[in-house]
C-alpha cells in the first residue's frame, strides 16, 4: 500500500497547510509583540506580512526539493552536491529577498530600493538557513520513502518465498497421498478384486477434489471435512467393519479457514499407526472447538498409543503438517502428539480462528 506522503495529489495541499501554518504562527507572534512594543498593528496585518514572508518561501522550495532529489549527499556524491547547494542557497537568499521587497511595496507605500534594504540587513542569513532546512527534510522524506520502499519490497519477498514453499509442502503432500493410496488398492487386488475397484473409483473422486482445491492454502473446514470424509470412505472399504469414525463438529465452525489437506495426513497416521497394526475395531474421533479466539482440531484413535510421544519417528505426513502450520501462521499455531488416557493417540492442532468474512 503507498503511503499518504508519497501520494503525488496530497503533497501540494500538504505542503500549502504546512507553510499556512508556519506563517500563521509567526503572524501571532507578530501581533503579540507588536502589542507589547506598543505598534499599531492589526491582525489583519500581522496575518498578510506573515504569510507574504512564508508563501515566498514556500514558493522557492518548490526548486530547492526538486534540487534536494538530484544532488543527495550520497557515498562518492558529496563534494559535487556541496558545490551545486552552496551557490544555490545564495540564489535562494537573493531572490526571496527580490521578491518580498517586491511584494512589500504592495503591502505599503515604500520604493523597492527601502523594501529591499532591510531585507538585506535582516534576513540574509535566515534566508540560508530555510534553504538547507527545506534540504534536510527532503532527503528526510526521500530516505524515508526509500525505506519504506525496501521495507516493502521485503515484505513482498517474504511473502513470496512463503508461498513457494507452502507450494512445494503441498507438492510433496499430494504424491505421498497419492502413494499411499496407491498401496491400498494394491494390497486389495488379491484380495477382493470388487472392493479395489470400488477403492479406484472412490480415488478418482478424491484426486479431483484434490486438484480442484491444489491452489489454495486455506479452505473452510466443511470442504476439508467433505474431502477426508471421500478419504475415509477409501479406507473404509480396506478396513470394513474394522473402522468407524465419530466427528463433534459444531455447526458454526465449518466456516472456520483451516489448511488445504490438513486433516488428511492426521487420520492416515492415526489408522496406520493406532489402527491397522491391530486385530482389535478401530474407532477415529475427530473433533474441532473454538477458545479464545484460536480453533483447535483433535483427530484420536483408540490405539495402543506410544511409549514416548516425544520419540515419535514423524513421516512426510505430519512433518510436513508442522511445516506448514508454521509457515502459515508462525508462533500462533501448535502441534502437538500426546497419549490419551483411556489408550491410543490423540494429535491436536490450534491455529488462529478467521472465516472468509474476516479477512475482507
Amino acid at each position: 500500500m503507498q503511503h499518504p506522503l508519497q501520494k503525488r495529489w496530497l503533497k501540494w495541499p500538504l505542503g500549502f497547510a504546512f507553510w499556512t501554518l508556519i506563517g500563521l504562527s509567526f503572524a501571532f507572534q507578530f501581533y503579540i509583540s507588536s502589542a507589547k512594543a506598543g505598534m499599531d498593528v492589526t491582525w489583519k496585518q500581522a496575518v498578510s506580512y506573515a504569510l507574504g514572508d512564508w508563501y515566498v518561501f514556500a514558493l522557492l522550495s518548490i526548486p530547492v526539493v526538486w534540487l534536494a532529489g538530484k544532488f543527495q549527499f550520497e557515498s562518492g556524491r558529496r563534494a559535487v552536491s556541496l558545490l551545486v547547494h552552496l551557490p544555490c542557497s545564495v540564489v535562494f537568499s537573493l531572490t526571496y529577498m527580490v521578491l518580498r521587497a517586491w511584494i512589500g511595496t504592495w503591502q505599503s507605500e515604500a520604493s523597492f530600493a527601502e523594501a529591499f534594504q532591510p531585507l538585506l540587513v535582516k534576513t540574509w542569513h535566515f534566508n540560508l538557513l530555510i534553504y538547507w532546512v527545506i534540504v534536510a527534510v527532503s532527503f528526510a522524506f526521500a530516505y524515508y520513502g526509500k525505506f519504506r520502499e525496501r521495507e516493502l519490497r521485503a515484505a513482498e519477498l517474504e511473502k513470496s518465498l512463503a508461498q513457494a514453499k507452502l507450494h512445494a509442502l503441498q507438492m510433496q503432500l499430494n504424491p505421498h497421498f497419492l502413494f499411499n493410496s496407491l498401496h491400498s488398492v494394491s494390497a486389495l487386488m488379491h484380495q477382493d478384486v470388487e472392493a479395489a475397484d470400488r477403492m479406484v473409483v472412490r480415488l478418482s473422486d478424491l484426486l479431483r477434489a484434490a486438484l480442484d482445491n491444489s491452489g489454495a492454502q486455506e479452505v473452510t473446514l466443511r470442504d476439508e471435512l467433505k474431502f477426508l470424509q471421500s478419504y475415509l470412505e477409501i479406507e473404509k472399504i480396506r478396513f470394513g467393519n474394522r473402522l468407524t469414525v465419530q466427528t463433534e463438529i459444531p455447526a458454526d465452525l465449518l466456516d472456520a479457514r483451516v489448511p488445504n489437506l490438513i486433516l488428511q495426513p492426521l487420520v492416515e497416521n492415526a489408522i496406520r499407526h493406532g489402527i491397522e497394526p491391530h486385530a482389535k475395531p478401530g474407532r477415529i474421533e475427530l473433533r474441532a472447538q473454538r477458545v479464545n479466539g484460536k480453533l483447535t482440531l483433535d483427530v484420536s484413535d483408540n490405539g495402543a498409543g506410544v511409549n514416548d510421544t516425544k520419540a515419535i519417528s514423524e513421516g512426510v505426513g505430519l512433518a510436513n503438517t508442522r511445516a506448514r502450520l508454521r509457515t502459515l501462521y508462525g508462533e500462533a499455531q501448535s502441534f502437538e502428539l500426546r497419549n490419551r488416557p483411556e489408550g491410543g493417540l490423540r494429535a491436536q492442532l490450534t491455529i488462529p480462528f478467521h472465516t472468509a468474512e474476516e479477512l475482507k
